[in-house]
Parts: structure tokens; C-alpha cells; sequence
């Protein structure tokens, strides 16, 4: 076989190869993570990136206190510090983004996947409530409700039935009517007993207050009497 029956052979083998390969790629991601899988390992991603983030500030305490340990007496080292403290302070920015945006990511998809669950729980619910309500037939229902409702009345009708009253009725308004007759029977009876009432008296009784023309002539007596009294001293 020659060299270049060789380099085509070699070069279809590889080609069919990586097809092969692409084609199984494909079909991984056709399938795709769970939103489980995905969760977890944005946790994961998180997880490590705060770690970093905890080196780094360590890192920048590190390099802040070897610029001042050497200050003005080293200037070249003090300078070498600060500048890698600058890269570490840029490194830790970027985490900083980092994190904010695969925390929102994280956050969508766990609401997604919530809202997922809720929607399939739904869906479910409702498979549920449409096979129970397939054996129900709504004039039936109703037929059903009448007829409760007819039983009902005649239960009650019975109630009252058998509470009523037996025997004879009377009017409660002449009995009361015949006891205060009685009651007024009773009282002359009473008074007759007493022999009567007392009659009242024809003449005028007299006052028990003095009028006032006489209270003003006792006045003027006793003011005479103190003159005359007044004379004879």
C-alpha cells in the first residue's frame, strides 16, 4: 500500500472517528443535565470560588504587610508587594462578578425547576379531578339535590308534627282575660270584709302652714309690744 493510500485511509479512519465522536457528543447534550445535576454543580462552582476569594484576601494581608515591613528601607520590594497586591485586588474583582452572576443563574434555575414541579403537581391534580368527575353526570346531581331537599321538608313537616300540642286549645287571650275578672272579684270581696272605705271628710281641712297675712299681723304685734316695752323704761 503507498504512503498516500495510507494518509487517506488514515484521514477517513479520523474522520469517521471524530463523527462517531461529535455524533455521541450530541446526543449528550440533546438529552442535557437535570436541573438537579446543574444545581449542584453550580453550588460546586460556587463553593470553590469562595474559597479562592478567602486565599486572595489572605493573599492581599500578605503582600500590604510586606510593604510596610520594608517601607522606605527597601523601596524596590515595598513596590513589588503593592503591585502584586494590585493583581490579587483584580483577581478578587472578578471573582466578586463571577460569583453575583453564577448566583443568579443558580436562582433562575432553581425557580425554574420549581416552577416545573409546581406545573407538573398541577397538571397532575387535575388528571385526578377529571377522571373522578368522569362518573358524574350533573343532572343526576341535581336530581340528587332535589330530592335531599324534598326529604328535608318532610322531615321537618314530621318534627313539627309530633311537637304539637294534643287535646283541646283555648285562647290564651280570654283565659287572661277571665283571670283578671277574678283577681277584680277577689279584691271587693276583700274590701267588703274591711268594711268598706273610709269615707272622706266634707269640710275643709285646715292648714297646717300659717297664711301669710297672719305670719305679717304676729309681726306687727310683737313690734307694737317692743315699742310700748321701750316707752315704759
Amino acid at each position: 500500500m503507498s504512503k498516500i493510500s495510507k494518509l487517506f485511509k488514515g484521514s477517513s479512519s479520523s474522520g469517521s472517528s471524530s463523527s462517531s465522536s461529535s455524533k455521541s457528543k450530541h446526543h449528550r447534550s440533546k438529552g442535557g443535565p437535570s436541573p438537579q445535576e446543574a444545581i449542584h454543580r453550580l453550588r460546586e462552582t460556587e463553593e470553590m470560588l469562595t474559597k479562592k476569594q478567602e486565599y486572595l484576601e489572605k493573599r492581599i494581608e500578605q503582600e500590604i504587610a510586606t510593604a510596610k515591613k520594608h517601607g522606605t528601607k527597601n523601596k524596590r520590594a515595598a513596590l513589588q508587594a503593592l503591585k502584586r497586591k494590585k493583581r490579587l485586588e483584580q483577581q478578587l474583582t472578578q471573582i466578586d462578578g463571577t460569583l453575583s452572576t453564577i448566583e443568579f443563574q443558580r436562582e433562575a434555575l432553581e425557580n425554574s425547576h420549581t416552577n416545573t414541579e409546581v406545573l407538573k403537581n398541577m397538571g397532575f391534580a387535575a388528571n385526578a379531578m377529571k377522571q373522578v368527575h368522569q362518573n358524574m353526570d350533573v343532572d343526576k346531581i341535581d336530581d340528587l339535590m332535589q330530592d335531599i331537599t324534598e326529604q328535608q321538608d318532610v322531615a321537618r313537616e314530621i318534627s313539627e308534627a309530633i311537637s304539637g300540642p294534643f287535646g283541646e286549645q283555648f285562647d290564651e287571650d280570654e283565659l287572661l282575660a277571665e283571670l283578671e275578672e277574678l283577681e277584680q272579684e277577689d279584691l271587693e270581696e276583700s274590701m267588703k270584709s274591711m268594711g268598706g272605705l273610709p269615707s272622706v271628710p266634707s269640710s275643709k281641712l285646715p292648714s297646717s302652714r300659717p297664711s301669710r297675712a297672719t305670719t305679717k299681723k304676729r309681726v306687727e304685734d310683737d313690734d307694737d309690744m317692743r315699742m310700748l316695752e321701750s316707752w315704759g323704761t
